[in-house]
C-alpha cells in the first residue's frame, strides 16, 4: 500500500506501508546500526520517535523473544530503504513485518533514506507524519507535523516507567555480592542482565521513588537507567539523586547520566540530531583508550555548566560532546552511551565492573 512521509519543514517522501496499516507520527531520527532493529524497536528510549535506519536492508534475520529489551515496541514507527522479503536465521520466530503488524507499529519502506538522513543532519531532527495513502493534503500534514509536541520539555520517563517495584531474576547469574536499587526511566533488559552477571541483586523501582524509600532498602548502590525524552522535567528523580549523593554509590546510563549531571549542578541541552547507533567512537579520558559504543540520546550534558567538583571522563570523538562524568565529592559516575551493548559492541562492559568496585570500596 502506498504511503507518504511529511516532515515539519514540508519535505515529502513517498513509499510503501508495512507492519501496521495506520498513521504514525513522532520525532524523526536516524540510527546508524547495521543490525539490532528488534532491540531498537523495544528500547523504551525510542518512545515517540520514528526511527530511520541508515543500513539499506532491514529484517533479514527476523525477530525472536530473546532479543526484546522490553515487553513491547516503544518506537512510534520505523523507516527503511528495503524490508527484507526473506527471513533467515535459526533463532527467528517470525518476520519483522508480522511482528510489527502484531504490535500495531507502522513501517515505511522504499524511500531514499540517504536523502532523509541528509535532511536531518543539515536541519536537525524534526517532527514527521506517516500517512498510509497517496494524494493526501500535504500542506495539512505538514501543519500537523509542526503542531506535534517536540521532545524538549517532555517527561516521557513517567510514561514508560514501571508502576511498582519488582525484583529482577536472571537464571544462571552468579551469587549476588551487592544489592542495587535501579531507577526505571525506561530500563532495558540488557542492562539488568549485565548487572546480574556482575553479581548484583537488582530491585527496579519507579522513576519518582523518593530517596528515603530507596535508602530504606539499604542498597549497596543505586543505578539510574536509560529512558526517553527531556531530563529536565523529571524533577522527582533529580531531587532524589541530590538526596542520595554521598549516602550510596550512584551509576547512571543515558537519561540517568543526564539526571546525575543535573543533580550535580550542571545543565542539559538538545542536540541537533542526536546520537543513535552502535558504532560511535568515545574516548575514556581516564585511560586514554578509545571505545566503539552504542548510543541512543537526543540530549547531552553541557560541559560549560559543570561545577569544578565534576570531571568529564568520556568524550565523543565525533563531536566532542560529554559522554561521561564523575563527581570528585561523592562516589557517583555516569556515561551517556550504553555499555550493556544491546545492540552493539562490548568495549564498555567494564563500567559495570567499575560500579561493582565502587560498591566494594564503600562496603570496606
Amino acid at each position: 500500500m502506498k504511503a507518504t512521509l511529511v516532515l515539519s519543514n514540508g519535505m515529502v517522501f513517498y513509499g510503501q506501508i508495512r507492519g501496521a496499516i495506520k498513521p504514525a507520527f513522532g520525532e524523526v531520527i536516524f540510527n546508524t546500526g547495521m543490525t539490532g532493529y528488534q532491540e531498537i524497536l523495544t528500547d523504551p528510549s525510542y518512545k515517540g520517535q520514528l526511527v530511520a535506519m541508515t543500513y539499506p536492508q532491514i529484517g533479514n534475520y527476523g525477530v525472536n523473544p530473546q532479543d526484546e529489551e522490553s515487553p513491547k515496541p516503544f518506537a512510534a514507527g520505523m523507516i527503511v530503504k528495503e524490508l527484507s522479503p526473506v527471513t533467515s536465521n535459526w533463532r527467528a520466530a517470525e518476520s519483522l513485518d508480522d511482528y510489527l503488524s502484531r504490535h500495531g507499529v507502522t513501517l515505511l519502506e522504499g524511500i531514499d533514506t540517504r536523502a532523509l538522513v541528509s535532511v536531518l543532519r543539515n536541519s536537525g531532527a524534526m517532527m514527521g507524519v506517516i500517512e498510509p495513502a497517496e494524494g493526501v493534503d500535504l500542506a495539512a500534514l505538514a501543519r500537523k507535523a509542526r503542531g506535534l509536541p517536540t521532545m524538549e520539555g517532555l517527561n516521557l520517563a513517567r510514561e514508560v516507567s514501571c508502576p511498582k517495584p519488582y525484583p529482577w531474576v536472571e537464571p544462571g547469574a552468579p551469587p549476588p555480592r551487592f544489592k542495587v536499587v535501579a531507577y526505571d526511566f525506561g530500563i532495558k533488559r540488557g542492562i539488568l542482565r549485565q548487572m546480574a552477571a556482575h553479581g548484583m541483586d537488582v530491585e527496579v523501582v519507579p522513576y519518582n521513588t523518593p530517596a528515603g524509600e530507596v535508602l530504606a532498602r539499604k542498597p549497596n548502590g543505586v543505578f539510574l537507567s536509560n529512558g526517553p525524552g527531556d531530563p529536565q522535567p523529571v524533577v522527582e528523580a533529580v531531587q532524589a539523586v541530590k538526596e542520595l549523593l554521598g549516602k550510596t554509590p550512584v551509576f547512571g546510563i543515558c537519561l540517568g547520566h543526564q539526571i546525575l549531571g543535573l543533580a550535580l549542578g550542571g545543565k542539559t541541552y538538545k542536540l541537533k540530531f542526536g546520537h543513535h547507533g552502535s558504532n560511535h567512537p568515545v574516548m575514556d579520558e581516564t585511560t586514554t583508550k578509545m571505545e566503539i559504543t552504542s548510543h541512543n540520546h537526543g540530549f547531552a550534558v553541557d560541559e560549560s555548566s559543570l561545577p569544578p567538583t565534576v570531571r568529564v571522563t568520556h568524550r565523543s570523538l565525533n563531536d566532542q560532546t560529554v559522554e561521561g562524568i564523575e563527581s570528585l565529592e561523592y562516589p557517583a559516575f555516569s556515561v551517556q552511551y550504553h555499555p550493556e551493548a544491546c545492540p552493539g559492541p562490548h568495549d564498555a562492559a567494564y563500567l559495570f565492573g567499575r560500579f561493582g568496585a565502587m560498591m566494594e570500596n564503600r562496603k570496606a
